[in-house]
C-alpha cells in the first residue's frame, strides 16, 4: 500500500494537458464553423447553374412537389381511418396557412390533392375511394400530435370543409 502512495508518476503533465485541451477546442471550432462551408458553396454553385440553364433555355422550373400523374398504382395496404377536412385559414393552421409541413404551397397549387397524416411519410400517395373515387392524394402536411391516426383532407373552401365534417372511411395506401 505504501508503494502505491509513493508512486506519483504522472500520466500527462499539466502543460501537455493544456495544449491537448486547446487543440481539441480548435478542432471543435473548426468543425463547427467551417464544416458547413463546402455544403453551402455547393448549393450556391447549383443555384447559379440552375439560373444559367433557365436563362439559356428560357424555361420555367417545375415545382418538385408536382408529381407526375400515373394511373397505374398498386395498393400497398388499406386501413379504416377517421377523415376530416381543413382549408388554408390561420385559425385551422399555423402562421403560414398556405404552406404545408413539407413547404408546399397549396394556395398556389390550387388543387384539392393534399392530405395531412402523421402516420404516413411525405409524398405517400393515398386514395379514398368511398368518398373521392379514384382521386389520388399526396401526403404533404401534418396534423396536431393529438390526432396520430387521422387523415385531414385539404379543401379550397371553408364551407366545403365544414360540410365534410368527420367521417370514417377506408383509405388505400399506394405504391
Amino acid at each position: 500500500m505504501e508503494a502505491l502512495k509513493n508512486n506519483k508518476k504522472k500520466f500527462i503533465s499539466l502543460k501537455n494537458a493544456r495544449k491537448l485541451i486547446l487543440a481539441l477546442i480548435l478542432v471543435f471550432l473548426f468543425d463547427f464553423f467551417l464544416f458547413a462551408a463546402p455544403v453551402l458553396a455547393n448549393e450556391a454553385v447549383a443555384a447559379e447553374e440552375l439560373e444559367q440553364i433557365l436563362a439559356d433555355k428560357n424555361q420555367t422550373v417545375m415545382n418538385v412537389n408536382n408529381l407526375p400523374e400515373n394511373d397505374i398504382w398498386q395498393v400497398k395496404y388499406t386501413t379504416i381511418r377517421t377523415i376530416t377536412a381543413y382549408n388554408s385559414e390561420s385559425g385551422q393552421t399555423d402562421d403560414s396557412p398556405c404552406i404545408t409541413a413539407n413547404n408546399f404551397n397549396v394556395c398556389e397549387h390550387g388543387q384539392e390533392d393534399t392530405i395531412a397524416a402523421n402516420f404516413l411519410s411525405f409524398g405517400t400517395k393515398v386514395r379514398i375511394p368511398e368518398l373521392f373515387g379514384d382521386r389520388i392524394f399526396v401526403v404533404r402536411d401534418r396534423m396536431n400530435r393529438r390526432y396520430p391516426n387521422r387523415v385531414d383532407v385539404w379543401l379550397l373552401e371553408k364551407q366545403a370543409a365544414k360540410n365534410f365534417g368527420v367521417q370514417r372511411a377506408t383509405i388505400e395506401i399506394l405504391e
